[in-house]
């Protein structure tokens, strides 16, 4: 580290809180944060930079490929954000690679990421040597969300096995109400395989899949199972749910039309926005049993390349807010994520925050995301599997033969 960032740092943050001591930075930030629980956190970020002495301009683009898509375009054009959102992946390292991005090395530095963020995450935002995003969540996206009137009028409890997930689907099923909300969409319907095989199938089985792409542990009858296990979520589905949006399905289970959802945890950020509260009108676990895998991943903001000692200035004091300890808090709090900070005060947050928070302590039960494992040409691959076997009568064997080839090299 050398001393010159460090000392930007110190005179920016010696002026954060100085109202009119100098001109304002402007930042302009795109991000896909769209849903009503996802629009009330970005406030937060928004009205903390402006506390700062900044001025936020919103780029809400609707989608993360869209978004993103957007951001790329605008850095290839010469026209770049202050600040861009991305998934806590790989999907930025080829724009790292590509020197189109500024480090925030001074902020990391001064906050201590090196000793404050988990292995997993740092391996993400931390590349040779340098760090090229902020992190202002850790979601694990292999969350399962329930109604707890939905299960009540079912005759239903929350299930700790996937036999018992299977029993309370039937039991929802015949008492009239939908078992499974699922949006039909390829991301969405990856996602629930790959919840299905972190926890039926196993860490073990799921690294060797997503990490080692292991052609033997794709043909064993443990992985055939899992996919057997995936497709027969299918007929717990209703026929609305091809292109349905993830908060739509989401929405099915705070009105108790429906009884599970397998999402992310930004799910949560609806139920706290539809003013319903974790253990009494909804439950949540993240897998079967209390030391269930633990995945990680979340959302970072990078910052592109540029010499603009301003925008410069701008994309440290807002790498600097984002991660700051009251805002990382009262972001997470309505995100329904967890803070990436292991020093900040959780005690105020919801059972399912104190859960993921709990986990995030044993490093034995981490485990990385499919978009940190995978290259993203290797997961678009999948995904396209995946959501061709759900939506066709293919078989596992195909299925099975399409996955070793999609994975291999």
């Amino acid at each position: 580290m050398t001393a010159r960032p460090t000392r930007l740092l110190a005179a920016l943050i010696a002026t954060m809180g100085l109202a009119g001591a100098a001109q304002a930075q402007k930042a302009e930030v795109i991000h896909w944060w769209t849903s009503g629980g996802e629009s009330a956190a970005i406030k937060v970020f928004a009205a903390a930079y402006t506390k700062a002495g900044g001025t936020w301009v919103d780029s809400a683009v609707a989608g993360g490929e869209a978004a993103r898509a957007s951001a790329l375009s605008r850095i290839a054009g010469g026209n770049p954000p202050t600040a861009a959102q991305f998934n806590t992946s790989k999907q930025y390292f080829d724009v790292i690679e590509e020197g189109l991005l500024n480090n925030i090395d001074a902020v990391a530095a001064a906050q201590d990421w090196d000793k404050l963020l988990p292995a997993p995450l740092l391996k993400l935002v931390k590349v040779k040597g340098h760090f090229y995003a902020a992190p202002v969540n850790i979601h694990n996206p292999s969350w399962f969300w329930y109604s707890k009137a939905a299960l009540a009028k079912a005759g239903a409890t929350e299930p700790k096995s996937v036999d018992e997930l299977f029993a309370a689907l039937d039991k929802l099923k015949a008492a009239g109400l939908v078992p499974l909300a699922l949006g039909g969409q390829g991301w969405q319907e990856h996602a629930t395989f790959y919840a299905m095989l972190l926890h039926a199938g196993g860490k073990d089985l799921y690294l060797k899949f997503y990490e080692g792409r292991d052609a033997a542990a794709i043909a064993s009858p443990a992985f055939r199972k899992v996919l057997s296990d995936f497709k027969r979520l299918k007929g717990y589905t209703d026929a609305g749910s091809p292109n349905r949006n993830w908060n739509d399905a989401t929405a099915m289970v705070i009105t108790g039309k429906a009884g599970f959802q397998i999402m992310g945890d930004w799910a949560k950020g609806e139920f706290v926005a539809a003013k319903q509260r974790a253990g009494k009108d909804f439950g949540c676990f993240a897998g079967f049993g209390p030391a269930a895998p633990y995945m990680i991943a979340g959302d970072v903001f990078v910052f592109p390349k540029t010499r603009d000692a301003a925008a410069i200035a701008a994309q440290q004091k807002l790498a600097t807010v984002m991660t700051s300890p009251a805002a990382q808090v009262a972001f997470n709090n309505l995100k329904g994520s967890i803070p990436v900070r292991t020093d900040v005060d959780v005690s105020a947050m919801d059972l399912c925050a104190q859960a993921g928070v709990a986990a995030l302590k044993n490093p034995a039960r981490h485990v990385a995301n499919p978009d940190a494992l995978m290259s993203p040409d290797r997961i678009g691959r999948v995904e396209d599997i995946i959501s061709k076997f759900w939506n066709t009568n293919q078989t596992v064997d195909d299925v099975v033969k399409s996955l070793q080839n999609a994975v291999k090299g």
